[in-house]
């Protein structure tokens, strides 16, 4: 089943906001076998949205619009289905009751005309239930194409995608299954990674593709199973990822389903009963605000310590100003000094540490652009690498946050095994 993502709003494509709701979608029908084969922004314009429904009939078998239900009158969308489907609105009780239950609830206040009227919805439709709003989700089909409309307000088309759309999806359409499995690499760039491996793709199987999917400082092989039978597919999967195992193990730095490295560090972390901290100077925090945004982080995560100045190394973190004037700021005995003050001072289990020149000027540092040096505290004493990431300076940034949290995981597996 291929499936199409039309997001409709002018403030995506002026960059006001960013689109998070497309990915979003793709990810929840790859999960059931539904591939996303295009994924559209288009403006709020009547004749752009009948042009795009028309360039997808019949060639997608599903698209999913998110956006323009709302309330106020550039909200469009569902007039325009109405045109495309030669349909008209019809008043939905069961909705407008929501609706007025809704708004007297949460704002206190009674339900306005333009509020009810968001119970008009296609008559040939079917209404997906909003829990979490006022505008519901519509299910529609011409030919060969179902047509679904959500809002676009995210964490409601997140309620209508889990609650509504995914279920009956699954009740109605006979779909193929699509297994992940995601090897995580370090330390090798993609064209050499590719060079080790490839007698080892060259013999995967048709139901098998490989993706490399490169970014700073590390190297993600995405395994991808389609096919009808889940256990022939799973153990092609497995049997192929260990024999992969046996030619990069030195590079394998763990395996990634559907999350990110935070999150499969946090799990890392709760599942051994140790603490993080981190005290950072040029990644200004990122490293713990990546920590941190992880629900149940609080079990393992301690805090951070921003130490952007100088100043603040000295006066907060206690690094003695000799050391800083014979070393220089950014160097390995200063970042060591930082990860083990910090790991002291929050009692944690394992402390990163970086300081560094991500640029874009050289300014009064001693340490040439790109450097950073990284130290990871441990119950076992401290490590520490100085690194050059190059430019520009995001990258460096990036790149420093990557390896910090996977020589964190690394270094954990490592103590535990």
């Amino acid at each position: 089943m291929k499936a199409a993502v039309v997001t409709i709003g002018d403030e995506i494509l002026i960059g006001q906001i960013v689109d998070t709701n497309s990915g979003f979608i793709a990810k929840s029908l790859d999960k059931i076998g539904i591939e996303t084969h295009e994924m559209l922004s288009i403006s709020d314009n009547k004749q752009h949205i009948l042009d795009t429904f028309a360039l997808l009939q019949n060639k997608v078998e599903l698209v999913v619009i998110t956006g323009g239900l709302g309330p106020t009158k550039d909200d469009i969308t569902k007039h325009t289905l109405c045109e495309y489907f030669e349909d008209t609105l019809i008043r939905n009780s069961i909705v407008e009751n929501h609706v007025v239950e809704l708004i007297e609830r949460a704002l206190g206040r009674t339900a306005s005309q333009i509020n009810k009227d968001q119970a008009l919805v296609p008559s040939k439709s079917t209404v997906l239930h909003n829990q979490v709003g006022t505008a519901p989700g519509m299910w529609i089909k011409k030919d060969n194409t179902l047509f679904i409309s959500l809002p676009g307000v995210p964490y409601e088309m997140k309620y209508l995608i889990e609650n509504e759309v995914i279920p009956k999806l699954v009740k109605e359409y006979q779909r193929p299954y699509i297994i992940h499995k995601t090897i995580l690499t370090y330390g090798q760039g993609e064209s050499h990674v590719a060079e080790r491996i490839e007698d080892w793709e060259n013999q995967l199987p048709e139901c098998i593709k490989l993706a490399y999917l490169p970014s700073p400082g590390r190297v993600r092989l995405r395994l991808t199973a389609r096919g009808n039978n889940k256990k022939e597919l799973e153990d092609s999967i497995a049997k192929n990822v260990v024999s992969l195992d046996a030619i990069i193990h030195d590079i394998i730095v763990g395996f990634e389903e559907e999350d990110t490295i935070e999150v499969v560090l946090g799990r890392l972390l709760k599942d051994k009963n140790k603490t993080i901290a981190t005290a950072e100077s040029c990644t200004g925090g990122k490293i713990a605000q990546l920590l941190a945004s992880v629900p149940g982080a609080s079990a393992y995560f301690k805090g951070s310590i921003v130490a952007y100045d100088t100043a603040i190394k000295i006066d907060i973190l206690g690094i003695p100003e000799t050391l800083i004037g014979t070393h220089s700021v950014v160097s390995k005995e200063v970042a060591s000094a930082m990860a083990l003050s910090v790991q002291k001072m929050m009692h944690t289990d394992y402390a990163i540490a970086t300081t560094g020149n991500a640029g874009p000027t050289k300014g009064n540092a001693d340490a040439e652009i790109g450097t950073v040096c990284i130290a990871l505290a441990t119950p076992n004493g401290v490590i520490v690498e100085e690194f050059n990431f190059g430019q520009p300076r995001e990258k460096v940034i990036d790149r420093a946050v990557i390896k910090s949290l996977e020589w964190l995981q690394k270094e954990i597996l490592k103590n535990v095994l």
